[in-house]
């Protein structure tokens, strides 16, 4: 079975090396850089899911998703679309519905902001804009009852911004256990990797047994 990481916006396949090498998975585990699959295109998400989902599409085996803020919202509209062939789904500070005065309000912020503070993220100014904006209409509000598989949905204390979601996240779906990780923000896989690792071999051991 593969394991697919999926990074935030602003963060890179680095943000998910230590809990990946302490679940000892590595030979399984994929954790594509987003912005590569996107590379010579516009930066929508249109194009990125698309790029990720025929990324999926060729792998042959089971697929477990694990994905944090842009990363579970790719993750989530997969297993929407391809339920058959996802095991195990963890999200991570995931909306379902994209907060559009949130966004507009973060966008705003982001304007402001020099282009060097966007080039650890590998997408440049005008794209992370680009990419924030064509988000703005998601909601998968009426599609989240085709996940029967197993889900683990997780939010950190301090991330006021996507706890609601998360909590009602984890009330539609059929197969759900909700976590919050205390003390933590939005970036748990960064901030509490220690913890995520031992919650996630909980919760992947869980998911073996089950297919």
């Amino acid at each position: 079975m593969k394991q697919i990481y999926l990074h935030g916006l602003g963060q890179n396949p680095g943000s998910w090396s230590k809990v990946i090498e302490q679940l000892e998975t590595v030979e399984h585990s994929m954790c594509p850089d987003l912005s590569e699959l996107v590379q010579g295109q516009d930066t929508t998400y249109q194009n990125l899911y698309a790029a990720f989902s025929a990324m999926c599409d060729e792998i042959e085996e089971d697929i477990c998703l694990c994905g944090l803020s842009l990363g579970g919202v790719l993750a989530l509209n997969y297993a929407i679309e391809h339920p058959e062939k996802i095991k195990g789904l963890v999200l991570i500070a995931t909306q379902y519905k994209m907060p559009k005065k949130l966004l507009r309000v973060q966008n705003a912020i982001f304007r402001f902001m020099p282009k060097s503070k966007f080039q650890q993220t590998g997408v440049g100014k005008s794209d992370f804009l680009k990419l924030c904006n064509t988000m703005m209409e998601l909601d998968f509000s009426d599609s989240i009852y085709n996940i029967s598989c197993p889900t683990l949905v997780i939010y950190g204390e301090k991330d006021h911004a996507n706890k609601n979601a998360s909590i009602e996240l984890a009330n539609m779906l059929i197969d759900a256990e909700l976590q919050v990780f205390n003390g933590a923000g939005h970036e748990i896989n960064i901030a509490a990797p220690d913890k995520l690792e031992e919650t996630l071999r909980v919760f992947f051991g869980r998911v073996y047994l089950a297919s």
